[in-house]
């Protein structure tokens, strides 16, 4: 099985990085590159199984998902690496150093979903503050409550930043993606099994996510004996676009971790 990647080369430490689900290498891109910027890495993003222009040639599960990408890892970079990943691909981040810890020697989870059934995961149970007036009305009525849901930052040029991510790099297929989403095989089996990743990591979270939260990403930290947790104010689960800066200044402490 081959990924579709970005992959400069170079002699740099490489850092691979995983998508949103739904999102693209293009995406991912956008939302990690400004924080590695300047760092000297071989920065790597890969389109996962039925997203951008990476064909669905595996079964729609997050295991099948999770082991294309562990055999394309083993054909094409030398382990250990560091691993990079939001949301889903932070979770398959995860999923990928408790079952393969000989490739990962960091890890770096933003907004990272913990339990992927959605009615188990801790939500905040505060509404984020208002935005300005008109703050969505450049969103498509169908993405104006997830947007709504995810955000913390509530304003138009967030909205125009995440959507410009959200409609880079290549089609999908969104059928396997619905089957992926919405079969049993969408939780990876192994997601409660209490394993130590002894590996520096470093684990971002939005206060005001309402998609993944942050709660039980604090409560996963007794996995990680190396781990550094951040909650950011004004943030939610597109969180490497409202709150950049900030981003940047966790990876770099990160990746200086890393090295040491």
């Amino acid at each position: 099985m081959t990924l579709v990647a970005d992959d400069p080369g170079g002699t740099g430490p490489v850092v691979v990085c995983l998508p949103m689900f739904s999102t693209t290498r293009a995406a991912t891109a956008a939302a990690f590159g400004p924080a590695f910027a300047g760092a000297g890495l071989r920065e790597v993003y890969v389109d996962l199984p039925g997203h951008g222009d990476t064909p669905a040639t595996c079964p729609p599960t997050s295991q099948d998902v999770l082991d294309t990408v562990c055999e394309w890892l083993d054909q094409h970079v030398d382990g250990p690496i560091l691993l990079a990943g939001a949301s889903y691909g932070a979770y398959l981040g995860a999923g990928i150093a408790r079952q393969r810890p000989d490739l990962v020697r960091g890890l770096l989870l933003v907004c990272p979903g913990v339990t992927i059934a959605r009615d188990s995961r801790q939500l905040p149970d505060r509404t984020p503050p208002e935005g300005p007036t008109g703050w969505l009305d450049d969103a498509p009525d169908e993405l104006r409550a997830h947007l709504d849901a995810a955000l913390g930052h509530r304003t138009s040029a967030v909205v125009a930043t995440v959507l410009a991510a959200l409609g880079s790099g290549g089609p999908g297929d969104a059928t396997f993606q619905r089957e992926l989403q919405g079969g049993t095989g969408y939780a990876l089996p192994d997601e409660t099994v209490e394993v130590d990743i002894d590996v520096p990591v470093t684990v971002v979270t939005g206060r005001q996510d309402g998609i993944v939260g942050y709660v039980d990403q604090f409560r996963a930290m007794r996995r990680y004996p190396r781990g550094t947790y951040t909650v950011v104010d004004a943030a939610g689960h597109y969180l490497p676009f409202e709150q950049p800066t900030l981003l940047r200044a966790l990876a770099q402490d990160w990746l200086g971790r890393t090295r040491g």
